[in-house]
């Protein structure tokens, strides 16, 4: 046998060796459809136990029971199976050595060791997140926290101590506004009794006047009346023996006239024949 021969049978003979006492395989990368290897873990993190004291559990049996929930993670740890949707923080991954405890439905697969999983995605979903790390959610947590605590105690100190003088200069305005609103409203009703009674004073002086302005025009009338009876004698004018000297229509000269006026000449003397010579 020449070296190299040696050398590759002694390789291959090494090989053989480390996977028979690794029966945790290496990580691969996420096939849909197909199951694959995650890692080695000391946490399951968000997984949740589907079933236990199984005499036949096996990196296969555990797959197609969380495959069949539709959960994209499964872990195994002796006899026991474990499903969900988040791998273990990446924080708890360790050696796949430390995965070495032979399932119990098939020796040749490791389904974890001491205190340790082997966990697997289904093949459902190949991008799945991680859960979240206890350790750094109650370190982050703290500070968080304390800040929390400093704020609201800075945040009520001041507002306690500027409440009392809230209230007391809120004081005076509401006196004041008060004070202002009843004034305006005591203006208001003055102005508003002050018109209502120059109304009133305004509408009585106009009657007033009115009913006077009544009366003389009826009393001018009886006035009148009086002073025609007396002249036509009781006798309205319109008839034959009244004679209403009061009516615009009459002539003044027409009226001293004589009746006879017109049918005899009072300056002639008609005793007397008068020789009347008349041209032929």
């Amino acid at each position: 046998m020449s070296l190299r021969q040696y050398i590759v049978a002694a390789v291959l003979a090494g090989a053989s060796l480390a996977s028979a006492d690794n029966l945790q395989p290496a990580p691969e990368s996420p096939v849909r459809g197909t199951v694959t290897v995650r890692g080695c873990y000391s946490s399951l993190g968000e997984l949740k136990p589907v079933y236990d004291d199984n005499n036949f559990n096996s990196k296969g049996a555990c797959n197609t029971e969380c495959n069949k929930l539709g959960n994209y993670v499964a872990a195994t740890a002796l006899d026991t199976c474990y499903c969900g949707d988040k791998y273990p923080p990446s924080s708890a991954k360790v050696a796949d050595n430390r995965c070495s405890e032979p399932c119990p439905g098939f020796d040749q697969e490791a389904c974890g060791g001491l205190n340790t999983f082997s966990v697997y995605n289904t093949g459902v979903r190949v991008t799945v997140d991680e859960s979240d790390d206890p350790k750094t959610s109650s370190k982050s947590s703290s500070p968080t926290t304390t800040r929390t605590a400093h704020s609201s105690t800075s945040t009520t100190a001041p507002a306690q101590a500027t409440s009392a003088p809230a209230e007391t200069v809120s004081e005076t305005p509401d006196s004041d506004s008060d004070s202002g609103g009843s004034n305006t409203v005591g203006i208001a009703v003055g102005v508003v009794g002050g018109i209502l009674a120059v109304g009133a004073a305004c509408g009585a002086a106009y009657f007033y006047m009115r009913r006077r302005r009544n009366e003389e025009i009826e009393e001018e009338h009886r006035r009148n009346a009086a002073v025609n009876a007396f002249i036509t004698g009781g006798k309205s004018p319109g008839s034959s023996d009244g004679l209403s000297i009061s009516d615009s229509r009459l002539d003044p000269v027409m009226v001293n006239r004589r009746m006879s006026d017109g049918s005899i000449a009072d300056n002639q003397d008609y005793s007397r024949r008068i020789l009347r010579v008349t041209n032929a």
